[in-house]
């Protein structure tokens, strides 16, 4: 983050990995300039904190829409704990309001 404040969680989807479906999430703001690492394997989504935020990336390898998938922000198996307000509602994507379950993506086919 560059400019403003992100909550930025990475969930780990590799079905292997002893920390299959376990979250960490951080804080990000362009006043600190920190940054977190998602390696290959791990979903990522964000919430923003400020007013506006700027992010940047850097990835591993080329973009492919194809790949490309969501994870309800508030399942219930994942349990991430955002930092909403409880009577708040978040302003989802369009591509975020069509993501699947942690169940319904574990099921799907490759």
């Amino acid at each position: 983050v560059i400019l403003g404040e992100v909550f930025d969680v990475a969930v780990d989807l590799r079905k292997d990995s002893e920390t299959f479906s376990k979250w960490y999430g951080v804080t990000l703001t362009g006043e600190k300039c920190n940054q977190l690492w998602i390696p290959p394997g791990f979903a990522h989504g964000f919430y923003v904190l400020s007013e506006v935020a700027h992010f940047e990336y850097k990835c591993t390898d080329y973009y492919h829409p194809e790949d490309e998938g969501g994870l309800l922000w508030n399942d219930a198996v994942l349990n991430v704990q955002w930092p909403l307000d409880p009577d708040s509602n978040p302003i989802l994507s369009e591509k975020d309001k069509k993501a699947m379950s942690l169940t319904d993506y574990c099921s799907r086919k490759e």
